[in-house]
């Protein structure tokens, strides 16, 4: 039975690959470059879906002897690797509509172009709420990721239908503007290269072993000084985080007088307090005598 990541995760593979095949049709149909450049999106949505569902299942994997640490970073790996796609995706889509910008050809069947742009985004409105929602709750850059992805999706759908719309009433006034079809895929396309460098700085961040927020280090330091004795103290705090799972040490100076058992007592009280502020954190305490 799949857990909830990965049950979001097959969600997300789902969701975009209906959308693929319904976005090609109508795009071939109707000739609009704005509506295949958002086929094109969708066809990178699903191999970022892909990439996450493979990501949150190896992550789960326990450790091992050759990854005594877990496997947790497979999610940071992912995030990258899908934030290097869409920027292989967005070059081609400006690319394109370039080229179709300065030789216009007419956009047919722009009804049923506009119905399927406004479908897409309420699908991905919808599928991309419950990722992020799994997402928050089980801490996932993977499928944070993926619920970017079509965060961005309903936004430059909406921005062909837009686009889609105009051409039509201008149609209907007498005007032609199939410029305006190029205009909006390449609209697509920057948006998705900001949306591809910003995944990508924040998924290679864990992989150089960045520290936890300031607000996570502090309340670390927080928990520490409201359980220490009063000679007692801490320094060398070293934070990191690899997935979901956050890595925390530090030296505790505790009494010299104190048995080890009872500062084995307050290193697992740090060690509790600690986890359940910040899930799923690992804590290893090094105590020195003050």
């Amino acid at each position: 039975m799949m857990n909830r990541k990965t049950a979001a995760a097959a969600l997300s593979i789902a969701s975009n690959t209906t959308l693929i095949i319904i976005k090609l049709i109508v795009g071939v149909i109707s000739g609009s470059v704005s509506i295949i450049s958002e086929a094109i999106h969708s066809g990178m949505d699903l191999f970022a879906a892909l990439i996450a569902f493979i990501a949150v299942k190896k992550a789960d994997v326990p450790p091992d002897d050759h990854h005594p640490y877990g496997h947790d970073k497979v999610e940071n790996v992912s995030g990258v690797l899908e934030a290097i796609l869409i920027l292989i995706a967005s070059g081609w889509i400006i690319f394109e509509a370039v080229v179709k910008l300065f030789h216009p050809s007419p956009v047919e069947q722009l009804g049923l172009g506009f119905l399927v742009m406004l479908l897409s985004a309420l699908i991905n409105w919808l599928v991309s709420g419950h990722l992020y929602r799994v997402a928050q709750q089980e801490d996932s850059v993977a499928l944070a990721a993926d619920a970017l992805h079509l965060k961005a999706d309903v936004l430059t759908s909406l921005g062909v239908a837009l686009g889609l719309l105009a051409i039509w009433i201008a149609q209907w006034c007498g005007y032609q503007v199939h410029f305006l079809d190029s205009v909006v895929a390449i609209a697509v396309g920057l948006f998705i290269t900001k949306e591809a460098i910003e995944m990508l700085v924040h998924s290679f961040q864990p992989l150089l072993d960045h520290s936890l927020s300031a607000e996570e280090r502090q309340t670390t330091l927080d928990i520490v000084q409201q359980l220490l004795p009063e000679s007692g103290g801490i320094h060398a705090l070293r934070t990191r985080k690899s997935g979901s799972r956050r890595h925390i040490d530090f030296h505790l100076n505790l009494p010299r007088t104190m048995t080890v058992e009872e500062s084995h007592a307050i290193c697992d009280q740090i060690e509790q307090a600690i986890s359940q502020h910040l899930p799923r954190a690992v804590v290893l305490i090094h105590v020195e005598p003050s």
